[in-house]
């Protein structure tokens, strides 16, 4: 929450600088210094529009769950499950619900951006927007049904209780976790390692020790995203994207030139 309001204090202090440049001389310098780096910004967010728009959205209704009383965010988070119990009811429109529902009162908020606004959003770059969406949706939607698949085999075998048909699955990290997988197919050398181990980690030791259904669920969202991945790359290359320094040098040229 205070992450939150700390960018959209930002966004509203430079606004008004923007608005008194032009009565004061000395804001006005300010303000033309600091372009280069906010158009930088402009041009950084519109080149990953899918990761920045879904990542306000899901930060919206972090927003709403931090100002609602805890019993209507326990309807709204079972309303917007992806249990068997929703999908039988809802069998579309509770996967669009899910997708934007962050977990446990908005826990973790801040690692959730700070992994989309990076690796997600640099992705995106690479793929492109059609087929970042088409990634990182596949791995929500049939990593969400695989588990259902598994709830039902052990509600039916007898290894778990019929209640777990309304056990509650929300959240981004299904997302998430493809989308990394489709950032790592793309790095190179050292990075690629790192990065692997590093989402191996996050994702086997929580299945060996916690045994989690839900821990099943990201391990069938990180492979689906590495094989859904695979299989677009294959049908045109990556695109050749401006790394940072050379987008600002692009920005400070494009303000010289005005």
């Amino acid at each position: 929450m205070i992450f939150l309001s700390t960018v959209l204090i930002i966004c509203c202090i430079w606004y008004l600088l923007k608005f008194f440049a032009h009565f004061s001389r000395k804001i006005h310098d300010i303000v033309r210094k600091l372009s280069p780096y906010t158009l930088f910004l402009s041009k950084w967010l519109q080149s990953a529009p899918a990761t920045f728009t879904y990542t306000a959205i899901f930060c919206a209704f972090t927003l709403v769950q931090g100002t609602t009383p805890q019993h209507l965010i326990n309807i709204l988070t079972n309303h917007a499950s992806t249990s068997i119990a929703r999908v039988s009811d809802r069998p579309i429109s509770v996967f669009f619900d899910s997708a934007f529902w962050v977990a446990d009162n908005g826990a973790g908020l801040i690692i959730y951006v700070a992994i989309f606004w990076t690796i997600i959003a640099w992705a995106e770059r690479k793929y492109g927007s059609p087929r970042i969406i088409v990634i990182t949706l596949s791995g929500h939607i049939l990593a969400s049904i695989a588990t259902i698949f598994i709830e039902l085999w052990a509600i039916n075998s007898g290894h778990a209780p019929s209640s777990l048909a309304k056990a509650t699955d929300v959240g981004v990290s299904y997302i998430m976790v493809a989308g990394c997988a489709a950032a790592i197919l793309l790095m190179k050398k050292w990075f690629f390692t790192i990065s692997i181990i590093a989402l191996g980690l996050f994702i086997l030791l929580p299945v060996l020790f916690e045994h989690s259904i839900w821990d099943m669920g990201h391990l069938f969202a990180t492979l689906i995203g590495f094989i859904s991945a695979s299989l677009l790359l294959k049908l045109s290359p990556i695109r050749r994207v401006s790394s940072p320094h050379e987008l600002l040098e692009k920005c400070r040229s494009e303000l010289a030139n005005l």
